[in-house]
């Protein structure tokens, strides 16, 4: 009787803790831009702060909240994360299941479609997104990262491993500009680049007037790495600054408006079939490429995957303005021999079934019977035990 009420007690309280999962990002891990003409500005710092600080402002930024009077708000403001390169690592308060078949995630940024040119674009400016799982349950993305692979992922112009090293300037040296003015020089970049242009600068605009150097950096330079995708950007006018960025297909953070399900959603006069859907765990590779089965992720990282200048738009910079988990309540499939829901199979399961078995402690028993005869048993044990030999 006494395992039967635990049993009960432990399903009920697991029932309550996935009915009261949140849709929205809760913590934000960390926060790195590369330069750009909105670094200090998206979150605002106008003085030097700690980055457990700056952790915080970008939390005011993009977490969500629920309102008094129930209302859900998925992000009050955005944040920009520079040039190629810049990212951000964010999580929910529960791991995102793969819900095999449907979008899993929707990740807001601020693209707009410009229908001039005829052409399928306007502001597009694509960041991808990384996924992992807390797989040494230390509640740190210290685990493998997989990328969710987009459209562009097997073009011929996108270039996988690509590094950029960015160099601090002398703010001193480049005051302020009159409207139109530019500084060309101002933070040079070197890369790796399989292209003609191994270097360049992101230049300064009169638009922008701060440091684009992301002020709570210490040292001289920042680094990067992550696939590169091809530029997106045409300029029209040989005469002036016409720019428009093409939409990619799908997969990309702020490359296309985004359906936003039910929450603040702003897109007018756009056909519903031209709207980012979101993003499906299905989608994640390896470092080589290769498909990863993921039942569920715990934490997110959107970095900027375009290094280019548009004139007087400047850098292309992602912006993230919050994101969705799309199915906030649902349960992923556990793997055999998990027994404490912790996504991998350790001698931590084993610890479980003992803890159990021993003094009744079910607090770390969720998929205790392994072996499905309605009840924890040593014969659970050591179904366990042979999953950890491979037998």
């Amino acid at each position: 009787m006494r395992r039967i009420i635990l049993s009960i007690i432990t399903m009920a309280m697991a029932v309550l803790v996935y009915a009261q999962n949140k849709p929205y990002i809760t913590k934000v891990y960390d926060f790195m831009p590369a330069p750009g003409q909105f670094i200090n500005e998206l979150p605002y710092t106008d003085e030097p702060v700690s980055k457990d600080s700056l952790l915080r402002l970008v939390e005011d930024c993009i977490c969500g909240y629920e309102k008094p009077n129930g209302k859900i708000v998925i992000a009050d403001a955005m944040v920009s994360l520079g040039s190629f390169g810049g990212y951000v690592v964010f999580g929910f308060d529960h791991p995102v299941v793969n819900v095999k078949g449907e979008y899993d995630l929707q990740i807001l940024g601020n693209a707009a479609q410009n229908d001039q040119h005829a052409i399928l674009g306007g502001s597009s400016e694509p960041g991808i997104v990384m996924v992992s799982r807390d797989v040494n349950c230390n509640g740190m993305p210290d685990d493998p990262w997989y990328e969710l692979a987009g459209s562009e992922h097997n073009h011929p112009k996108t270039q996988k491993h690509f590094t950029i090293t960015y160099y601090k300037p002398d703010d001193s040296q480049f005051g302020p500009l009159q409207t139109g003015q530019y500084h060309d020089q101002y933070i040079r970049w070197t890369s790796n680049s399989v292209d003609s242009i191994q270097e360049g600068y992101v230049r300064k605009n009169s638009f922008h007037n701060q440091s684009y150097w992301p002020q709570w950096v210490e040292g001289e330079t920042l680094t990067f790495e992550g696939t590169k995708l091809r530029c997106n950007a045409v300029n029209f006018s040989a005469t002036s600054n016409d720019w428009h960025q093409y939409f990619f297909d799908w997969g990309y953070v702020d490359n296309r408006p985004d359906e936003r399900y039910g929450y603040k959603n702003n897109v007018t006069n756009i056909d519903a079939e031209e709207l980012n859907k979101g993003f499906k765990l299905d989608w994640a590779v390896d470092g080589d490429g290769n498909p990863v089965e993921l039942k569920k992720i715990d934490f997110v990282k959107v970095y900027n995957a375009i290094l280019q200048d548009c004139g007087w738009l400047g850098e292309t910079s992602t912006e993230v303005a919050g994101a969705i988990d799309l199915h906030p309540d649902a349960v992923a499939e556990a793997e055999p021999g998990d027994v404490n829901g912790d996504g991998s199979v350790t001698s931590a399961d084993v610890t479980a079934l003992y803890n159990y078995l021993l003094d009744g402690d079910s607090s770390a028993t969720i998929n205790g019977d392994q072996n499905a005869d309605g009840s924890i048993t040593s014969g659970d044990v050591t179904m366990v035990y042979n999953i950890l030999l491979g037998d």
